[in-house]
């Protein structure tokens, strides 16, 4: 393809076109042009050289100035136009073109710190302190920042000086045919920075590993896996990067009476046959430290549910409580005196099959099933 195409025409955009309209025009060509995508075209190739030559030119105010006036005699005789295949574009756009093309990261800038780990906490609470909420202490083993050095890496009274392979990028580039290969820095790892004199308490890593005590507040209500995030408290980075997070993980033991399903509290509750026959009241003490009333109709049978509203675990973050459910189991009595004995003797005597219908319904059906 012919250098003296007019740029505009390459870049298809008008002749007042701002610099915005023109940085998209190229974009879109270069992906529409680039080697990769049309491999072995030397047509493409061609067009691809030269929309980079293009766009070189009229990027730059003072060389488009000079275009407008002289067109391309303005650039001739070693002038300032390229020719190097890549037309000068710079590895800045040139990168932002890969970036498009293929989600890469050449975008220049120093690589980000790396962040500290996250880290876990497996906490046990009782069933009480999920009820109630409660403060606590727990104590951790993990890298913090080095107070000697203030998280730097060097030696108090030195200092880091910029990577000179990278000039601070963290990141260097090789320009191979029509590709920019990119690679953390050997020298600084990607940091950016190198440490003339390393700290002698943490060796260069702005970080060393200690005990640290840490309050935690579990709410009221909490649950088993309830996650709780301490911002920051995680592992230190290294030289001086953000800390990660410190991630508690609640387990709730196992409680001698109540059961917990969701914000819902499940009890068995014995009662004697003479109270699940007559009715009557009995108290039971919830977790909330109230003795709660519970009424027991007479007749009530083995696995009847009685339910206690608003007794039961809080709503965690919110308001209001579940309910306690209460499940009647009739005991049967095991030890009886010869007096007891002799009343339920004189009951039997008396009994019609009215007294446990469901019981005298179950026994007629077997007789008619069997004639």
């Amino acid at each position: 393809m012919s250098s003296e195409v007019d740029y505009y025409e390459l870049l298809e955009v008008e002749r007042t076109a701002d610099g915005p309209t023109l940085k998209s025009a190229y974009r879109k060509l270069a992906m529409k042009y680039h080697p990769d995508r049309n491999p072995g075209c030397q047509e493409s190739e061609a067009k691809f050289k030269a929309i980079n030559e293009a766009y070189d030119c009229l990027k730059d105010d003072q060389k488009r100035a000079a275009y407008d006036r002289f067109g391309h005699a303005a650039f001739q005789q070693g002038g300032a136009g390229g020719g190097n295949g890549f037309g000068g574009a710079g590895f800045g756009d040139f990168g932002d073109i890969f970036d498009t093309i293929f989600g890469g990261g050449f975008g220049g800038q120093r690589q980000q710190q790396r962040r500290g780990a996250d880290l876990r906490y497996d906490l046990e609470v009782s069933l009480e302190d999920a009820f109630h909420g409660r403060d606590t202490t727990i104590r951790i083993d993990v890298s913090t920042q080095c107070e000697s050095c203030d998280g730097s890496g060097a030696e108090p009274g030195t200092g880091v000086e910029t990577c000179g392979t990278c000039s601070g990028h963290g990141k260097v580039r090789a320009q191979q045919g029509f590709f920019v290969i990119e690679r953390t820095c050997p020298s600084c790892h990607g940091a950016g920075q190198r440490i003339k004199s390393p700290c002698r308490s943490c060796r260069g890593e702005g970080r060393i590993d200690k005990e640290r005590s840490l309050d935690v507040k579990i709410p009221p209500g909490v649950d088993e896996g309830t996650r709780i995030r301490l911002a920051g408290q995680g592992e230190a980075g290294p030289r001086g990067a953000p800390s990660g997070d410190l991630y508690i993980f609640l387990h709730v033991k196992r409680h001698a009476i109540f059961e917990r399903e969701g914000t819902n509290l499940f009890c068995r509750v014995p009662i004697s046959f003479t109270m699940a026959a007559l009715g009557g009241e009995i108290h039971v003490p919830g977790l909330d430290g109230v003795e709660h009333e519970i009424r027991i109709p007479s007749g009530i049978q083995s696995g009847k549910q009685l339910r206690q509203r608003g007794a039961g675990m809080p709503v965690l973050n919110g308001r209001g409580r579940g309910d306690m459910v209460m499940q009647i189991e009739v005991e049967t009595p095991t030890r009886l005196s010869a007096r007891q004995k002799e009343l339920l003797e004189e009951f039997r005597e008396t009994e019609t099959g009215e007294e446990c219908p469901e019981s005298s319904g179950f026994f007629s059906k077997l007789k008619g099933m069997f004639g």
